[in-house]
Order: structure tokens, then sequence, then C-alpha cells
């Protein structure tokens, strides 16, 4: 049996889905019926429990012969690290009281830095406090940047007839679809082929700059003028939190982007056959982007 944290999310929910797929057993950790109910309705478990609940993630995490483990993003936190803080130690006591032997873990690529990386460095602190667990093998899934950080940009163009952020227009970054980390972490959680403490970058199909991003999305979308306008931090701040973002996770978002454009926080593998996933950005623009944009899906 395995359990998926995180199971109605991006990469969760491919991870169940793939397990379930495959006939394996498989239980769901969530609040919300509502939400795990694809899932349940395809014969996945629900327990539904606070991820900050260590005892409920004990008997959640019992019997499981692996664990999907992630610490689900809350953009409106007052206090994001903090959470952080909570759920990773909620996990580390579940899986060492639990006796799981094996957990992969969602990480990102800047977790090998102690701080400076926004909310990186929680993810950091989930690998340090798995790493003292002595009978774990757990491996750490250092994914690059999310092609899905993208959909809140439609509201942009619709309404700016741009693309706009934080980063440098030119600086490669490595993207990469959450369904590529789910199924990489599902194949790995069916396999159970890692041992001890293990890291490895998922980098995408290739580098992309925003530049290159919004000229992707434009000739998509019918608007082969579009273009990236990096923007100042003192303008996105209040951009961001209209949108509905705290002030504290504004800031380590704003963080993040600076290690980014600064190097401080880039991948330390070099792109090989194991770390590259398939989902180029082009599929992802018309297989999602396009669809959210003329809302035939929900966009993020």
């Amino acid at each position: 049996m395995y359990v998926i944290t995180g199971a109605t999310g991006n990469t969760g929910s491919v991870v169940a889905n793939t397990l379930i797929d495959q006939g394996q057993q498989v239980r769901v950790i969530g609040r919300s019926a509502e939400r795990a109910r694809s899932l349940t309705m395809r014969g996945a478990e629900l327990f539904a429990c606070d991820m900050a609940d260590a005892g409920a993630l004990t008997r959640a995490f019992t019997g499981a012969q692996g664990v999907y483990a992630m610490i689900p993003p809350d953009m409106r936190s007052d206090d994001y690290h903090g959470e952080q803080e909570r759920m990773s130690n909620a996990i580390v006591s579940a899986l060492r009281d639990a006796g799981v032997k094996y957990a992969v873990a969602l990480s990102s690529f800047g977790a090998d830095k102690s701080d400076g990386t926004g909310p990186v460095a929680g993810l950091r602190g989930l690998e340090e406090k798995l790493n003292a667990i002595p009978d774990l093998n757990a491996l750490y899934l250092r994914a690059g940047y999310f092609m899905e950080n993208l959909l809140p940009q439609i509201s942009v163009i619709r309404t700016m007839d741009f693309v706009a952020g934080p980063l440098r227009g030119d600086l490669k970054v490595p993207m990469i679809a959450t369904r590529d980390i789910g199924a990489y972490a599902a194949e790995r959680l069916r396999l159970l082929d890692f041992s001890s403490k293990q890291t490895r970058e998922l980098l995408g199909q290739r580098d992309i700059s925003m530049n290159e991003a919004a000229s992707i999305i434009g000739t998509a979308l019918g608007k082969p003028d579009l273009k990236y306008l990096q923007l100042p931090d003192q303008q996105l701040r209040p951009a961001l939190m209209q949108m509905g973002m705290s002030a504290d996770t504004t800031r380590l978002l704003l963080e993040m982007a600076a290690a980014l454009n600064s190097g401080h926080m880039r991948p330390l593998e070099p792109r090989s056959e194991s770390n590259t996933t398939p989902t180029s950005f082009e599929e992802f623009v018309s297989e999602v982007f396009v669809p959210a944009y003329q809302g035939k899906l929900q966009a993020a």
C-alpha cells in the first residue's frame, strides 16, 4: 500500500492515479472528500487529516510500503516558513513512528542552499529532517521551475497584453511540467529502487527563458508580438498581493526570484537522460495553458 500526500494537487494526483492504474493499493491524504472524489471513485482510500497533525499522519502512514511526501503550499499564509516547519515536523515524525521504509519527497533545485531561496529553504529543512531517520530510504526530487507557475499570467495577458514577472527575460531556467514529476515519483515508488538518502534533480525537457516562454505562448494564442516584461519588486509586490498572496509569501517568492536571477539558486547536475523529462513547453502551452486561457480548464 502506498500513501500519497498532496493527492489532489498537481503532482500528487498524478502519483496517485498512476499507481492506481498499475493496480496498486493507494491511500490519499486530504481534508476534503469532495476534492478527492475522483480518486476515491477509482478505488483509493481517503484518510482525512491535517498535514500538521503528526498523530493522524502516523495512523495514515502505518502499513505503507512507500510514501509520497510533500508540503502543500499555502500562498495565503502569513507564516509560510512556519507552516512548512510544522508540516515537515509532522511528516518526519509520522514516517519514523509508522516505521515507513521508503519515501519519495518533493523538493526543488536550490535546496542545497541554506538560505536566500525563499520557499525552497523550507524544502531543504524537510530533506535535513528526513536525513535524520536512520532506517528510511528517501529520494529527494529536486524539481525545476513548474510550468504551471505561468498559469497566473493568463489574467496578465488578458488585461495588459504582455507577460510579466520578476525573472530576467534572458535567464534560462529548467522548466518542468508537474505531470512529469508525478510520473517519475510514481515509478520510483513502484520500483522502490533507491536506498539510503539520494537526490535527483528533474530539469524538464529543456531550459527556457521568460522571453522564449512569452514568444511560445504568444504564437499559440495568436498573439505573435507578445512580449515578456521584467518588473521591479516594488511594482510586483502589490500586484501579487492583489492576486491573493500574503505579504509573507510575496516576500519569499521575490527572494526566490532574486536567487534565480543572481545564480545563487541553480541546478547542480549536468543535464542528462536521467534528469530530463519528456513534456516540452510547447506541449504544456498547447495542452494546458491555451485551454485554461480559453476557459476550458480551471486556471491556477
